[in-house]
């Protein structure tokens, strides 16, 4: 199976988060594309972002119906803030294949 990952803090989840990811899916012939939601960006203030549960919880809204496009939720159990390198790394422990 072929996966996309598509990062950010979904600060809200939008229209234009939602285009790319097709995109994305389309353009790429991939099989899913993960939204990897990152609770805490070492470039964002926290202060300046939603509580990560809602952003969780608006962008598993924003999918569905859509079984391309999946959540990952695997930043909410790494150490803050999020570099993707760590997420890459633990991805490709859990996930070999």
């Amino acid at each position: 199976m072929k996966i996309g990952l598509y990062f950010g803090s979904f600060n809200p989840i939008h229209t234009g988060h939602l285009i790319v990811a097709q995109q994305l899916l389309d353009q790429a012939k991939l099989d899913k594309v993960w939204f990897v939601l990152s609770p805490q960006n070492p470039f964002k203030q926290n202060q300046d972002l939603l509580n990560e549960e809602k952003r969780l919880s608006l962008l598993t809204r924003a999918i569905t119906g859509n079984t391309d496009f999946e959540v990952c939720d695997v930043e909410f159990s790494l150490p803050k803030p999020s570099y993707t390198i760590d997420t890459l790394s633990h991805l490709k422990e859990n996930f070999p294949d």
